[in-house]
């Protein structure tokens, strides 16, 4: 099926929804659900977005200039997976657990406004890893407009570039627990070094970039056409000493370059 017609079957479906709350991030994916809802429910439509350690700060920035921009209503709420112990032990089904409690309370804030549906931007390449969050959404009834309508992240991109969307070419990001092996606990000291990590490698240029938690070690993943640049010594030795600053005994960069889900070759090995 053409993406065009695609996007017609993601519009039916959503109208037939009335009332809805999205799941919105700020990324390409939910802020291009977030804009085709607007134009079909208008007013029927609440983005939320949570607030978290593991959702860097210019990410909710963007969600709530973006919201701002196209005056769709926008609620900001507080997520607590910190809070679980289990989530903290970083466990291979991680991602079910935040994703069970952050949507849990979505419904329920969704309960108090009226919606009738919580909807999220899963696209069709999510299937393709490990990805123990579905399972959450699934049991909670939690639907995906964009996977229903069998849209896939490059189709994704090419609408939102139609729709004069800013997202259409804005880098991946997942939430920033990903960085952290798995059995490795996860806390908001480690979460900020990744953060702060990954913030200066943006400000020195790099598109797409991953700093990969090892204990005393930062692994930096960068799109391979990117090497060349943070090789030179000027830039190396900056990323060394801010590194450095702030934590990082030691910084190494990992030759196969970026890639989504990095942290779960082990799992696909091991399976």
């Amino acid at each position: 099926m053409h993406y065009r017609d695609k996007l017609i079957t993601l519009q039916g479906n959503l109208e037939k929804m009335s009332k809805i709350m999205i799941a919105f991030s700020g990324g390409v994916d939910s802020t291009f659900l977030v804009k085709v809802a607007g134009v079909v429910l208008g007013k029927n439509v609440i983005a939320v977005t949570a607030k978290s350690a593991t959702f860097p700060e210019r990410e909710l920035q963007e969600a709530v200039q973006f919201c701002r921009q196209e005056e769709i209503s926008h609620l900001i709420i507080e997520s607590e997976e910190l809070d679980d112990p289990e989530f903290g032990k970083n466990p291979f089904n991680r991602c079910y657990l935040c994703k069970k409690q952050l949507f849990s309370k979505i419904l329920s804030i969704a309960a108090d406004y009226g919606m009738e549906s919580v909807v999220e931007g899963s696209n069709v390449d999510d299937l393709s890893d490990y990805r123990p969050g579905r399972q959450a959404l699934e049991e909670l009834g939690i639907q995906s407009p964009l996977l229903q309508a069998g849209l896939t992240k490059e189709e994704i991109r090419l609408l939102s570039k139609e729709h004069g969307l800013t997202t259409w070419d804005k880098p991946s990001f997942a939430c920033l627990s990903s960085r952290i092996p798995y059995g490795e606990e996860i806390n908001e000291k480690k979460l900020q070094m990744i953060d702060f990590a990954e913030q200066f490698l943006l400000d020195l240029g790099f598109r797409q970039v991953r700093v990969r938690y090892h204990g005393d070690i930062a692994r930096i993943e960068v799109l391979p056409q990117e090497n060349n640049l943070i090789i030179r010594q000027d830039i190396a030795q900056k990323i060394y000493k801010k590194f450095t600053d702030i934590g990082f005994a030691y910084t190494a960069l990992d030759l196969k370059g970026y890639r989504s889900g990095s942290m779960n070759e082990k799992i696909n090995t091991n399976s």
